[in-house]
């Protein structure tokens, strides 16, 4: 398995494992009826993204240590890959944006309008995973 596979294999984990703790946080709280006025969303929003970009780093350096890459260069398979992966994800960046552009248009409320922007960045980050892991064992398609 590639440096960059590991990587990506890390950063989808960490996309998935963040996303839950962050909706084990706040749901809670929703579902026993807390008005979202009075949720507590920004605290464990911020923390889940600061501890996902820290859990980023250092679980590419566990992984490193573990089972080390013969090379940290990619090569050109891998950066088709990450741009195919990226282009896929990045999408769903576009649609959270345009959601909660929809949602400030009709005036929704400020949780909504943060959790449709960052459910959109975690959708991006498990697609694109998704679509570099799915490449990385079946091929880059010649289209």
């Amino acid at each position: 398995m590639s440096y960059e596979e590991k990587g990506t294999w890390v950063l989808l984990t960490i996309a998935v494992g963040g996303y839950a703790v962050y909706l084990f946080l706040v749901l809670p709280q929703l579902l026993a009826g807390t008005s979202v006025d009075d949720v507590d969303w920004v605290t464990p929003m911020l923390w889940t993204i600061g501890g996902a970009i820290v859990a980023g780093i250092v679980g590419r350096i566990l992984v490193e240590i573990v089972s080390p890459s013969e090379s940290t260069k990619g090569d050109i398979r891998d950066k088709e890959i990450d741009r195919l992966g990226e282009r896929v994800g990045g999408s769903f960046v576009v649609i959270g944006g345009v959601g909660a552009l929809a949602l400030a248009m009709f005036d929704v409320d400020t949780f909504w309008i943060a959790n449709a922007l960052y459910l959109g960045f975690v959708i991006s980050g498990i697609m694109s995973g998704i679509t570099k892991v799915v490449v990385y064992r079946k091929g880059v398609p010649t289209w």
